[in-house]
């Protein structure tokens, strides 16, 4: 199972920083658009959309990511007007208010939503508001987006073997049995070495660090949001499309609020100023 893994992880690794630095935008967007329709269909699946509403549910995905590609001149998030960069920020604020403030009480209280029309739909605005950020960041500078990417992947390693290792208190036993508070506290120190070292290496104001402590918050809440899924609906993962590693949602749970969240506060002083986001994305 570990050889799988490790196996698998290699492969993923390889393929994902290929495609990071080489491919183009359009490539890039239809890329990780792909991988979000897999998401669509394994949350479906999550909440258990009968093969018919699947289907359904991943072509309004896709027609939704087409049209943003091409009506934003196949660069989604170079707009070039303004009804369009208020519907993506719109998304990505509708995203971020989630993450904020009702996912944690859906924690909290590990409520279980039966409507499946609306479950659907927040899935839909959740996957698409993080393939938006994969978009918007790519644009910016794939150093930026891997920056954002390890800071979870980071967090994720180090609360492993932190909990590993010095694992005593649980953080939501009836949620994700093995997750410990100490395992946080591994994700925080780790998070925060790499931090010092990005603030020394590129010159950035060391005040930066706390904005990759939110990020390790929303990565845990991404993480324990989709367990909550997976324990109502009675399934260890989302899939078994990665061996050793489950499903893509499985892969991503960490990075779904921790992209959005990055990118609504990347767009909130354009949407602030009422300005275009032509500038920031070139600057």
């Amino acid at each position: 199972m570990l050889k799988t893994r490790i196996i698998t992880a290699i492969f993923l690794i390889i393929g994902f920083l290929i495609l990071l630095f080489f491919a183009s935008h359009m490539v890039w967007a239809l890329s990780t658009l792909a991988l979000t329709l897999i998401a669509v269909w394994e949350w479906s699946n999550l909440i258990k959309l009968s093969h018919r509403q699947m289907l359904l549910n991943v072509w309004v995905a896709l027609i939704i990511g087409l049209a943003f590609i091409f009506t934003a001149s196949t660069q989604l998030v170079v707009v070039s007007d303004a009804l369009m960069f208020y519907l993506l920020f719109s998304i990505l604020a509708i995203a971020s208010i989630f993450w904020l403030f009702l996912a944690p009480i859906w924690l909290i209280s590990r409520r279980v939503i039966s409507h499946k029309l609306i479950m659907a739909v927040l899935g839909l605005l959740l996957l698409l508001a993080t393939w938006i950020a994969l978009v918007g960041l790519h644009r910016i500078g794939p150093w930026m987006l891997l920056a954002v990417l390890a800071t979870v992947w980071l967090a994720d390693s180090a609360a492993y073997f932190a909990g590993k290792r010095f694992g005593r208190h649980k953080l939501a036993v009836e949620i994700s049995p093995g997750k410990t508070w100490e395992g946080v506290a591994g994700a925080f120190v780790g998070v925060t070495i790499y931090g010092a070292v990005l603030c020394y290496f590129w010159q950035i104001n060391p005040w930066q660090i706390i904005g990759l402590w939110l990020i390790v918050v929303l990565s845990i809440i991404g993480d324990l949001f989709e367990s909550l899924l997976k324990r109502q609906a009675g399934v260890k993962d989302s899939s078994q499309l990665l061996p050793g590693h489950g499903g893509v949602l499985d892969r991503i749970d960490g990075l779904i609020p921790s992209l959005a969240l990055t990118m609504f506060f990347i767009y909130l002083p354009v949407f602030i100023s009422n300005a275009f986001p032509e500038a920031l994305m070139h600057g």
